[in-house]
């Protein structure tokens, strides 16, 4: 599926400064089987590795770029970048952090799946919408989530072809201030059905 790898350079500084683990995931183990066996995989190699983390600090390849409305700071000198954002302070259209991305600008040959995760930090109970495009392909992601903390937020674009340009975006759609620190891009995890012994 993909012609050659990256190197932890082209991933971006993200990956060294904002650790994912830090943040509560939206989807279980069990959900994970659900959407994902490991018989669905296909052809082509297995990556480990985050295809690109994109952040406040970084820019992806080809026409991969990030996009964020109605930022109240974007603060790039610090340990761990963000965006804050504050719905109280955008009357007029609702903060958001769009992801665009091109599976060929990072060697995709083939059809794909790929798994946008945006690592949000929500101090009081925010609610957000979820959305993407896939071209030719389907949008997995919740019709809204509701939560307050560390956590993240998962839309899976299905089934998309190599030169289609996508996106993964998510809205917010009340409550008040809230952080954004990167958006990882990625393959589907790996989920094994047990062997029944015996």
């Amino acid at each position: 599926m993909f012609s050659s790898d990256q190197n932890e350079e082209d991933r971006g500084d993200a990956v060294e400064t904002t650790e994912i683990a830090e943040f509560e995931s939206d989807l279980t183990p069990e959900e994970w089987v659900a959407k994902r066996r490991a018989g669905e995989l296909g052809f082509g190699p297995i990556f480990w590795a985050p295809i690109q983390v994109l952040s406040p600090t970084t820019v992806g390849r080809g026409r991969t770029n990030l996009t964020l409305i109605r930022p109240t700071i974007v603060q790039t000198d610090t340990a761990e970048p963000f965006a804050g954002f504050d719905l109280r302070l955008a009357p007029t259209r609702n903060p958001a952090v769009s992801v665009h991305f091109n599976p060929g600008a990072y060697g995709a040959t083939g059809v794909g799946t790929y798994v946008f995760t945006f690592a949000v930090d929500a101090p009081t109970r925010a609610g957000f919408t979820p959305s993407g495009f896939a071209g030719s392909g389907t949008v997995d992601a919740p019709g809204s989530i509701r939560f307050s903390g560390r956590r993240v937020i998962t839309i899976i674009l299905r089934n998309v072809p190599p030169a289609q340009d996508t996106f993964a975006a998510i809205e917010q759609t009340s409550g008040e201030t809230w952080s954004w620190f990167n958006t990882r891009i990625s393959h589907p995890p790996l989920v094994f059905d047990p062997l029944s012994i015996g």
